[in-house]
């Protein structure tokens, strides 16, 4: 498949029928999140894979929040593997500070934005792609902020290990959805030159 029609066919799928996600599709998936970019190559990133019935089901009651579950994703997923990635703000510290970065120190203040949230995401790009590239469907979702300890005590995750968010993963069980009506035009969000230039 070229990367432009797996470009088009990605969208976010929800419902998933049972069948399992074969193992070497689920390390590709996981291998290629491993080939994502990152700041000073520090690979700041952590995947927890949940490919089992009894995993999941863990999950989604860790992730379930008192009120309104019904408005989070992570507290009714339903699908044969979830991937939680997790971002390690510190070995992103740690390496700017090492000599051939000219730093001394772990000072946060020179980051313009969180790299280690930023290329945690992009892991987690490579995955949906790679999963629809395998004929698969996928969902990139968050965690409701106060059900993150309950998470990290249900799957023994270290504290200097954020999870960001997870990705769902299976065989699509929704039909066809035409969503170019709904994707903003290219002139509103792309600019050329100066912004309120449009790109053409």
């Amino acid at each position: 498949m070229e990367f432009q029609d797996v470009v088009r066919r990605r969208r976010m799928v929800r419902t998933y029928t049972d069948r399992p996600v074969p193992p070497d599709v689920v390390d590709r998936i996981v291998h290629n999140a491993l080939r994502a970019p990152s700041a000073g190559f520090s690979q700041g990133w952590g995947f927890l894979v949940l490919d089992n019935a009894d995993d999941i089901a863990r999950f989604r009651d860790a992730a379930r929040p008192e009120q309104d579950p019904q408005n989070w994703f992570a507290a009714n997923v339903q699908a044969p593997l979830l991937i939680v990635a997790h971002s390690n703000k510190d070995a992103y510290l740690d390496r700017y500070a090492q000599p051939d970065k000219g730093q001394t120190d772990r000072s946060e203040a020179r980051w313009p934005a969180p790299y280690w949230d930023i290329d945690t995401g992009m892991a987690s790009l490579l995955m949906l792609l790679t999963a629809v590239d395998a004929g698969l469907g996928a969902c990139f979702f968050g965690i409701s902020p106060d059900r993150i300890d309950t998470y990290r005590e249900a799957f023994g995750v270290p504290a200097h290990y954020a999870p960001i968010g997870a990705v769902s993963i299976g065989y699509s069980d929704e039909p066809p959805r035409d969503l170019r009506g709904r994707r903003r035009p290219t002139a509103d969000v792309v600019h050329r030159g100066n912004w309120g230039q449009p790109a053409g």
